[in-house]
């Protein structure tokens, strides 16, 4: 550990550094930023932090991340329209809600089927989304997933447990192999969306 600087602030340090996309060096500099600027960005940002903590939970519905049991989206009943959005994660949902072209509900599913990490459709929520198929008046089921081996495979599972009880389309052009939703802009979503395609 440093002389240089407290055990607090190592430790703050190490926890900024442990999210997407930081490392030590960009950890050190959000935080020693963060201090400079205590009193308009650290202490607000702390308070926020503490609260988000203690509200923020899983919509029982779609899996959503909010701050009441059942997600504004699931509560919306302009979005029940028999059209849900199955996507991997809740990054995904906001990257396709960005676009403002979807007006249907989502199904947040977890990840994505993978036999070396035995991950399998229990472990996600596939189990779930077949039951909404089965429960509510839905009449297409849009397969939302990123372009990548495990999502490709995920989403033809899906798609051969519920094609007969339902339509299933999935995310046409715009989409590249490899790519993942959260990485894309709003105009490459939107036009596939429009572009779907019956699987």
């Amino acid at each position: 550990m440093s002389t240089s600087r407290t055990r607090e602030i190592e430790i703050l340090i190490d926890l900024v550094a442990k999210l997407p996309g930081l490392g030590p060096r960009s950890a050190r500099r959000a935080v020693l930023h963060l201090i400079r600027k205590k009193s308009t960005l650290f202490t607000p940002l702390s308070k926020q932090m503490a609260k988000v903590a203690e509200q923020a939970r899983e919509c029982l519905n779609c899996g959503n991340i909010g701050t009441s049991d059942i997600c504004e989206l699931c509560e919306d009943q302009k979005r029940i329209n028999g059209q849900i959005c199955v996507v991997e994660d809740v990054s995904d949902l906001w990257a396709m809600e960005r676009t403002s072209v979807f007006k249907g509900q989502y199904h947040v599913l977890g990840g994505t089927l993978s036999a070396l990490d035995g991950i399998g459709p229990e472990e996600l929520k596939i189990p779930k989304l077949i039951k909404r198929v089965d429960n509510e008046e839905v009449h297409e089921v849009i397969l939302a997933l990123n372009a990548t081996l495990e999502g490709q495979t995920t989403a033809h599972y899906i798609a051969e447990q519920i094609e007969n009880r339902v339509s299933v389309t999935s995310l046409a052009r715009g989409v590249p192999m490899g790519g993942e939703l959260d990485y894309l802009d709003e105009g490459t979503i939107s036009a596939a969306l429009n572009a779907r395609a019956k699987i």
